[in-house]
């Protein structure tokens, strides 16, 4: 395990009671609360100093609630230092008044979100690099706002061209781009992940690394060429942990994965550390300090 405090940069918190989330139905080991208790439950021996909540796919009728609800839970857990919610950045110049909403849910001197997440993993045919969803995207940088990229590894190349045409927008590849590990298939995402990394408004975040691989068999060996890659492709300061709780689960206790990806990351230099498991979510999220 790290030996010095994290900063974990993809947590989801949910109630299915509460909330609508369709996508949690049939999934009987996620379909369950997961709040700020669990979450300590979950990371008990791991020194995580601050978190980054990231929006979880909700019913549509909910987006602006989710927000709303996860700001009051920043203020139960001071280690709750960021929010990615969701917005509709495919309807262009009209997003504008979901963000001026969204960003009127910060407390008077606080700002809590730091960027957007529009999901498109799992839409068939998303054509985000059509005029509208890239105009949406654009005017995040207005708002001071990144955007969370979250795709399955043949949305790649749509993935960069989004990222071309919005150089003022701040942008993160959740999960390294979800690439074939259960496959073993390495190409074309690394030549993929080169390309993007190519690109300077951008960074990756080596998060739900194992849900892509064979949930009831994989080794380290199966994701270790994917986490090098991204590590050598992005370098040092352009990767930051993610601990994608509880979605892990699926694959594996939280606590395998830090230490599947410590192990991995041995290697690393202590600056080279620190920046992959805290400075560089810090910096790219613009948290606040933690409060003593």
């Amino acid at each position: 395990m790290p030996d010095f405090p994290i900063v974990d940069s993809h947590v989801h918190l949910w109630d299915p009671n509460h909330f609508r989330m369709t996508w949690l139905d049939g999934n009987p080991r996620l379909n369950q609360r997961f709040a700020i208790p669990e979450y300590r439950e979950h990371t008990a021996g791991i020194e995580v100093e601050a978190m980054v909540y990231m929006e979880v796919d909700l019913a549509r009728e909910y987006k602006l609630l989710e927000a709303q609800w996860v700001v009051e839970r920043a203020k139960e857990e001071p280690r709750l230092k960021g929010i990615v919610a969701s917005a509709p950045v495919e309807y262009g110049d009209q997003v504008r008044a979901f963000l001026d909403a969204l960003v009127a849910l910060n407390p008077p001197g606080q700002t809590p979100i730091k960027g957007v997440r529009r999901l498109i993993q799992s839409e068939p045919d998303p054509e985000f690099c059509q005029s509208r969803f890239v105009r949406g995207v654009q005017i995040l940088a207005e708002y001071g706002l990144s955007f969370d990229l979250c795709i399955y590894h043949p949305q790649m190349a749509s993935a960069i061209e989004l990222v071309r045409r919005c150089p003022n927008t701040s942008f993160i590849l959740d999960h390294i781009g979800k690439p074939g590990i259960k496959a073993h298939v390495l190409d074309p995402w690394r030549a993929q992940i080169k390309e993007l990394a190519a690109l300077p408004n951008v960074i990756c975040k080596v998060s739900g690394v194992v849900t892509e691989a064979d949930h009831a068999r994989w080794t380290v060996d199966d994701v270790k060429p994917f986490v090098e890659h991204v590590l050598d492709t992005f370098g040092e300061v352009r990767v930051a942990f993610g601990g994608d709780w509880p979605v892990v689960l699926n694959a594996a206790p939280y606590q395998r994965w830090v230490e599947t990806l410590d192990l991995l990351t041995a290697h690393l230099s202590p600056a080279a550390r620190r920046r992959l498991w805290a400075e560089n979510a810090r910096r790219f999220y613009r948290l606040d300090p933690v409060s003593s």
